[in-house]
């Protein structure tokens, strides 16, 4: 696996999303290893780009994320 920007990592998980989760574990540690590369502590994401825009599902998300030691937050 080449070594993905944050950016680049946050990117493959939003397309990941939108095709129903596809390879999802595999970009979450894409993004883990990104972050852990540049010193990140959490990863944000804009709720505006993902499927299930409401409160139950960016909980989900984080709850997801967080079984696989990504801190996730959102974007204002």
């Amino acid at each position: 696996m080449s070594e993905l920007t944050v950016a680049e990592a946050t990117d493959k998980i939003y397309e990941s999303l939108q095709a129903d989760n596809a390879e999802i574990d595999k970009h979450i540690a894409g993004l883990k290893a990104a972050m852990a590369r540049d010193g990140v502590k959490e990863a944000v994401f804009d709720s505006t780009r993902l499927p299930q825009n409401n409160r139950s599902g960016r909980k989900m998300m984080q709850a997801y994320f967080r079984q696989r030691g990504v801190t996730v937050k959102f974007a204002e």
